[in-house]
């Protein structure tokens, strides 16, 4: 893979008022992966830190799936919300490292809840929660949903290359929900913009296991199923992407940066959010970094974020919250919310 500068795409900008969050749930695996730990693999505890800020990670235990974390982040967002699985009526989740490859994990979720209505996948690497977030509030503002549950949940220490020590120490498991219906016009998305750009898919992939390579022994040998990425190009468009997109989104709502209360990008490296923020000129008090305890979880980064602002009192009704979540694709979205 190419050491190359990719360019941020500017997309259209759109309003999505009138939803209304009313939950939130999570879950990480119990087995805690130390830097520490890593060091027999050939990993550098104290590298790991200082390239990332990244001290532990969760992995999943042998047997347990990706449907396993969303449904207990799925059962916690309906404990907390006070509602019950039949009243939902969509399920939406986002993720890349699904049960199997056919059929959506997404309808395991609605089975093992009971919930009797339409459930499918959203594949957008680390920006899936964004993407099926956004997917879900279009079926509640059109009336085609009432309650919807829309999840964010990897299990990375599957596709994650223990040989790679640059990589594999990046990433963890872990999972987040939220609900939504239909709120006050002073609530949802007061703008958003999703994104991609397909030039710069072979910076972050997993080579083997799809049409275009179906999985074969020698390739397995090579260990190309696994996940691959040229950190240093992502790092830079990342920041870049932040930056722009957060600007568009609140410029758009009429807001300056400062009248953010809260700010949860993807936590994919803290030295990211870190140069993010400080591009933006963000209060870092408003910044949420959960990377040191968690990895990179993919889709299931935002939401897990979420779910701990919350339960730790950072969010209150009219809290205006950046949500971006960006990644392999190269994917991305950004959006204002008003709780």
């Amino acid at each position: 893979m190419a050491d190359r500068s990719i360019q941020t795409r500017h997309s259209r900008i759109f309003r999505l008022p009138g939803i209304r969050v009313i939950g939130t749930g999570s879950y990480v695996p119990e087995n805690v992966v130390a830097n520490e730990d890593l060091t027999s693999l050939g990993c550098d505890a104290e590298w790991i830190v200082q390239r990332t800020g990244i001290r532990e990670r969760r992995h999943a235990s042998p047997g347990t799936k990706t449907s396993d974390m969303a449904t207990i982040a799925a059962e916690r967002c309906l404990q907390q919300s006070g509602r019950q699985a039949d009243e939902v009526d969509l399920v939406v989740l986002g993720t890349f490292t699904a049960d199997l490859p056919m059929p959506a994990t997404a309808c395991q979720i609605q089975d093992r809840l009971g919930i009797n209505a339409p459930a499918f996948d959203v594949h957008a690497a680390c920006a899936g929660f964004i993407y099926s977030m956004i997917t879900g509030m279009q079926f509640v503002a059109n009336g085609t949903s009432k309650l919807a549950l829309l999840v964010g949940a990897d299990t990375n220490s599957r596709v994650a290359n223990p040989e790679d020590k640059k990589t594999y120490p990046l990433f963890g498991d872990g999972a987040g929900a939220v609900l939504v219906e239909a709120g006050n016009s002073d609530q949802g998305l007061l703008a958003y913009t999703l994104g991609a750009d397909g030039s710069g898919h072979d910076l972050l992939c997993i080579p083997m296991g799809g049409s275009a390579d179906p999985v074969h022994a020698p390739g397995v040998t090579q260990g190309q199923q696994f996940m691959r990425m040229d950190g240093r190009p992502v790092f830079k468009w990342a920041v870049r992407l932040i930056e722009s997109t957060v600007r568009d989104v609140t410029r758009e709502a009429g807001l300056d940066v400062n009248d953010i209360d809260l700010f949860i990008f993807h936590q994919a490296n803290s030295r990211i959010i870190d140069a993010a923020a400080v591009n933006l000129g963000a209060d870092p008090d408003k910044v949420l970094v959960n990377v040191d305890r968690y990895g990179n979880t993919s889709a299931g980064s935002i939401p897990l974020a979420l779910d701990e602002a919350f339960r730790a009192g950072k969010i209150q009704p009219g809290s205006r919250i950046i949500l971006s979540g960006f990644g392999g694709g190269l994917a991305w979205g950004t959006a204002l919310l008003s709780w």
